[in-house]
This record gives structure tokens, C-alpha cells and sequence, in this order.
């Protein structure tokens, strides 16, 4: 049995921790701090200069402005990284699918956006986004993204040889060298990294888009769980740009919609 004045004690200290704790919520943010992984253009990057570019980039910088804070960001070697979230390494990842097996570690903001994932591959190939049709086959992927979980989750134990990258421009490569036969990637992605290029004149999107819940069909913001003052503050941020024009201001340019140059699929 605890003494009666111990357990007061130890209320009074539990009390006084989660006013702390109000107090620390309720008091006004002046900095968003967001991870980002510069690898991945066109949604972020660097450019020659070093300076971060691109749709992420410019869309949390808007976010930023919208509600008057400033922003932070994080470069990380993988941007799926929810330890560093909770830890509080940062305050938010930006640009993230929303998967199921991703919510059980964040929340998430509204979509910034779409997307879709194909498979692509020589014209001639006559490959299909399937585990039958890339049965024996190699398949390159990008490390730590959605499109490799879902490869090595469906297709891997179908007898589908999926190879990793860190970084677009080695996969590309490969895949022109034919080291690799086809690449599973968000179409904005390969659309300038190699489809509306000169040498991806013989690539093509290959069968239908692939839609999985392991994929996801959108980008977003991932916060901590109890964090839902910046979940909220950033969906009322995001709406009003869509409202005032800034954000179709900002979007257009990534074509996100836009089928590759000289291609139908």
C-alpha cells in the first residue's frame, strides 16, 4: 500500500505535467520544421546551387506563409523516418502517401495532391503490370518508397526480381542499359527523368495504371499523432491556397495530369 500522502503527491505531479503540457500546446507556433528527402525530383531537390527546389518544396513554403511561420527544412537520407518524427526531429514529413500501415505511426493532412503509378518499360517488351507477365524479370524501384513495399510485398514472392535505387537518375540508367527491364514509378517521376527525354523515346507507360492500398493514390503531410493543432493549422492553410490561387499557381507548372511528351499512355 502506497502512503496516502505519496499518492497525493504523485497526482499533484501528474497535474501539474499535463498543464505543463496545455500550456506548451496552446502556445503560438513560429516555425514548421519539414523533412524532406532531396532525391526525388520533381517534387524536391537540389538544385546546382544546393538550394532545395521543387513542388514539395514550393508547397510548404506557401504553407508556410499562409500561416505566417517559418519554415525549417530537414534533409533526410529517407523521409519515411516516423522515430525521428515522435522524437521530435522535426514537426512534419512533407510529401508522403497516406497508407494505411503509415497511419498507425501518423497522422495525416489532406492530400496536396494526386498521383498515379505505372509500370514502364521498352515499347517492344510487351510487359503488363502484373507478377505473371514480370515473373523472372527485374524490376527497379526507388528505396523507401511506397512503389518498392508494394514490389517486394506482391511481386517479389511471385518470382519477380525487384532491384532498389537510391537515387532515379542510377535507375534510369540502368534501365536504358537494360541491367534492369522495367521501373514502377509515380508518373511524374519518370515522365521527366526519362520518358520526355531523348532516350526515352522507346519507354512507354505499359498497361494500366497499378492501384493498390500499399501504394496509395495521393501525397500528404504526416504529423505526430497528438499533434492536431499543426494537422489542422496546415488543412485550413492548404484550403485557403486553393481558394486565393495560389495553389493552382503553384502546381500547374509539374503538370501533374500531363500524359509524357510524344507518348499516349
Amino acid at each position: 500500500m502506497f502512503p496516502v500522502a505519496l499518492i497525493h503527491l504523485c497526482v499533484a505531479l501528474a497535474l501539474l505535467l499535463s498543464v505543463d503540457a496545455v500550456a506548451a500546446a496552446e502556445q503560438p507556433r513560429d516555425e514548421i520544421r519539414f523533412a524532406v528527402a532531396a532525391q526525388f525530383p520533381p517534387f524536391q531537390s537540389r538544385n546546382p546551387q544546393g538550394q532545395l527546389v521543387g513542388l514539395n518544396i514550393e508547397l510548404g513554403n506557401a504553407l508556410c506563409v499562409q500561416l505566417n511561420v517559418r519554415c525549417t527544412w530537414v534533409d533526410q537520407v529517407q523521409v519515411e523516418d516516423f522515430r525521428a518524427l515522435d522524437a521530435r526531429h522535426f514537426d512534419a514529413i512533407m510529401g508522403i502517401a497516406p497508407t494505411s500501415k503509415r497511419r498507425r505511426w501518423a497522422n495525416f493532412t489532406d492530400l496536396l495532391y494526386p498521383f498515379t503509378t505505372r509500370l514502364v518499360a521498352r515499347k517492344a517488351s510487351g510487359l503488363q503490370p502484373s507478377a505473371r507477365s514480370l515473373k523472372g524479370k527485374r524490376v527497379g524501384v526507388l528505396l523507401g518508397s511506397n512503389r518498392e513495399a508494394f514490389a517486394r510485398s506482391k511481386w517479389s514472392p511471385k518470382g519477380v526480381i525487384v532491384k532498389s535505387f537510391w537515387l532515379n537518375d542510377e535507375l534510369v540508367r540502368s534501365l536504358v542499359a537494360g541491367d534492369i527491364d522495367a521501373t514502377l514509378q509515380g508518373t511524374v517521376e519518370i515522365r521527366e527523368a526519362l520518358l520526355d527525354t531523348p532516350e526515352g523515346q522507346a519507354f512507354d507507360f505499359l498497361g494500366p495504371p497499378v492501384s493498390a492500398e500499399l501504394l496509395g493514390d495521393g501525397v500528404a503531410i504526416a504529423v505526430r499523432k497528438p499533434d492536431t493543432a499543426l494537422r489542422q493549422a496546415l488543412n485550413r492553410a492548404l484550403e485557403q491556397l486553393m481558394h486565393n490561387g495560389e495553389y493552382q499557381r503553384i502546381v500547374q507548372p509539374y503538370r501533374l495530369d500531363a500524359p509524357p511528351i510524344g507518348h499516349d499512355g
